[in-house]
């Protein structure tokens, strides 16, 4: 069996179709993002047992502050009550916690319970959980340019030794390898400005299953299908 036949080190997910789930049902939206909730402490579990080292996820878009401010605030409210009704689990199973993203405009009550998260399992080791919480790739690939900029300016850097590695390690997902599969729930197709950077040679999968129905049988699926994909990085085997 080919080494890229493995489980992958490194799963993505683009968490979409809470909406639609709780619009189907004749519910609020903020059941959908509940049930969406409860999927992804499914999905977490899952990763883990497979043997997957990090499970990254898109919850909070930066454009998604331009959505109804009753629904963004059902969010952070999540956030809370996520930080709440899972940490001791995922204490329990090892599962380490990070977050990446622009944390700034959160309420303090929002970054005190990202605070907790992060502290609270900072000693897993089975799997990290990645939240991007107000994330875009382009504002991450912004900042790091940013960063190099000024040191550039402080004569700490040469602007020609900038390479890839260079960017790499200045942007949030800096101490994790790239994706090595990106999942896409509710039948969209495309990446919605995460991860553009990591993603170079990820493989995708798209699938029509709506984000709260999502869970163990679904996650396997996406496995199967990418050990069954030939990864050459551009080479010939």
């Amino acid at each position: 069996m080919s080494q890229y036949r493995n489980i992958p080190q490194h799963i993505a997910i683009i968490m979409d179709g809470n909406g639609r789930w709780a619009k189907q049902r004749g519910k609020d939206r903020s059941e959908g993002h509940f049930a969406g909730m409860m999927a992804l402490r499914q999905t977490v579990i899952a990763a883990a047992q497979k043997g997957v080292k990090y499970l990254t996820v898109y919850a909070f878009s930066t454009e998604n502050w331009g959505r109804p401010q009753a629904e963004v605030d059902a969010l952070m409210e999540l956030v809370c009550k996520g930080v709440e009704m899972n940490a001791a689990e995922l204490c329990e199973q090892g599962i380490k916690v990070v977050v990446i993203g622009e944390r700034s405009r959160f309420s303090e009550k929002v970054n005190d319970a990202i605070e907790r998260i992060t502290s609270q399992t900072a000693a897993g080791e089975l799997m990290t959980l990645v939240l991007a919480l107000n994330y875009s790739s382009r504002s991450e690939i912004t900042a790091a340019v940013q960063s190099l900029a000024k040191r550039v300016a402080a004569g700490e850097l040469q602007a020609e030794d900038i390479d890839e590695k260079t960017i790499t390690r200045s942007l949030y997902t800096a101490s994790m390898p790239d994706p090595d599969l990106i999942i896409r729930t509710s039948g969209e197709c495309r990446l919605s400005n995460f991860m553009m950077w990591q993603a170079s040679y990820s493989e995708f999968y798209f699938t029509d299953v709506l984000w709260p129905d999502f869970g163990e049988q679904a996650l396997q699926e996406a496995i199967d299908a990418y050990a069954s994909r030939d990864r050459r990085f551009g080479l010939v085997k």
